[in-house]
């Protein structure tokens, strides 16, 4: 039945996804973030859904009447750069096969979020694509949350698998960042009712996010609560509302739970962290040792042997910055660390030209909240391994998009009052309009 089920939505939205690139991109998202066709039981487990939006979206590309222009964003030439030299990367990886089919992986993300860039630009896109995301995540935020509750936190939370979000410190930080989006969707909802079940999910997801057992993702939480804190307008209400959460979600959580994240100050002697660390100091002597670093599958005996300082303790980076500078070398690492700069100037720029606007004010709202989901990505990420993961990069998409509709309501507004300029003139007395004429 559940199978069907998925066949049956991807059919019923393919026609809309031929015609509307917004709506390919929206049903690749939900596909890719998702894996819905992983919860089913049948022939559509294995089935490439995913393929079947990707070229959905491309095929729009030529059939679609919608305008297709892909911005100018620093943020957007910065993405393309990173692109382009792990391209580079790969073919000069030590690995170059293995290296060459998580490229592919990648690309095809990398591709999404450029036919994403070009192909949303109305509020109505806008709010869309952020509502896939926060669905694709929030329902591992519900269910998660609700099994750490009936298990009391014995029991540890995992992502869906065959995705990016699989393991427990993933799906952890993906949560984290999912939050905010839908705090954002909380801020601008009409219907109480829908603010309320938007907040229930925002408490399950944390909620789950703690049910990983993800030290990072405590991490990431507590600093993504005082960042919204201080976004908030109203900071003694939130602090209280915040306080009153994480003493109440931390609180349920069983005494191992706390042994856990009590070793975060402990690291020294906590194996997995310095199994962490001794993947880090190999990334980093492989980028001293080669340009463009080691290519993406960089983890094996053979490496750690000539890189790493315990050859024997083999662990995969668990850190975008440290993932990044062992597969791309100091290049990569600067190019990512400089488009998230820029990602994040978009949000700021953002919210200082629509600050206090009362008819952008959902604009206001989006800026600072994806700056508070990419603060998390940005300290969850030092412990996890998400580089390549498609949410920060629909958050810049999002940002890239909404600055965009910013430009082009002005544009419009420009426009109206040139126009209601020259109305003025045209209506005016034949005395005033030659004195006008003169004049000009």
């Amino acid at each position: 039945m559940r199978d069907l089920l998925m066949v049956l939505l991807v059919l019923a939205a393919l026609p809309s996804a031929l015609r509307h690139t917004y709506v390919a991109v929206n049903l690749w998202t939900w596909i890719s973030i998702m894996n819905p066709h992983r919860l089913t039981y049948g022939f559509a487990g294995d089935f490439p859904f995913a393929a079947v939006a990707a070229v959905a979206a491309l095929l729009s590309l030529l059939i679609t009447k919608d305008e297709l222009k892909l911005p100018k964003e620093k943020a957007v030439v910065l993405l393309i750069l990173f692109v382009v030299w792990m391209c580079i990367t790969t073919a000069a990886a030590y690995y170059p096969g293995a290296s060459f089919d998580q490229l592919k992986k990648v690309l095809k993300i990398q591709l999404m979020t450029l036919i994403a860039l070009a192909a949303i630009k109305e509020r109505r896109h806008i709010d869309l694509f952020i509502w896939i995301n926060v669905i694709s995540i929030g329902f591992y935020g519900l269910k998660g949350g609700f099994f750490t509750i009936s298990t009391g936190g014995n029991a540890r939370v995992w992502g869906p698998p065959g995705g990016f979000i699989e393991g427990n410190n993933e799906i952890a930080v993906a949560l984290i960042m999912a939050i905010p989006l839908m705090n954002y969707l909380r801020l601008m909802a009409g219907n109480v009712w829908l603010k309320r079940g938007l907040v229930l999910l925002m408490l399950l997801s944390a909620a789950a996010a703690l049910g990983t057992q993800s030290r990072g993702a405590l991490l990431a939480l507590g600093a993504m609560g005082f960042v919204m804190w201080m976004r908030s307008e109203r900071k003694l209400i939130m602090g209280v509302i915040v306080a009153l959460a994480g003493i109440g979600l931390i609180a349920f959580m069983p005494s191992g739970w706390e042994e856990r994240m009590g070793t975060i100050a402990e690291y020294d002697q906590d194996a997995s962290a310095m199994g962490r660390i001794n993947a880090w100091w190999l990334a980093f002597n492989i980028a001293n040792a080669r340009l463009t670093g080691a290519g993406y599958e960089a983890y094996t005996g053979e490496l750690f042997a000539a890189f790493a300082p315990n050859p024997l303790d083999i662990h995969v980076a668990h850190s975008i910055y440290f993932s990044v500078l062992g597969e791309h070398g100091y290049i990569g690492l600067i190019l990512f660390l400089l488009m998230w700069l820029s990602t994040l100037g978009v949000a700021r720029r953002l919210r200082n030209q629509t600050r206090n606007v009362e008819e952008l004010a959902w604009l206001f709202h989006l800026a600072g909240m994806c700056q508070v989901s990419l603060i998390g990505y940005a300290v969850g990420g030092t412990f996890l391994s998400l580089a390549y993961f498609d949410l920060p990069y629909n958050i810049m998409v999002m940002l890239v998009a909404g600055y965009g509709y910013l430009t082009a309501h002005r544009k419009s507004v420009e426009q109206g009052q040139r126009h209601t300029s020259a109305a003025a003139i045209g209506n005016s007395s034949p005395a005033l309009r030659g004195n006008l004429s003169s004049s000009g």
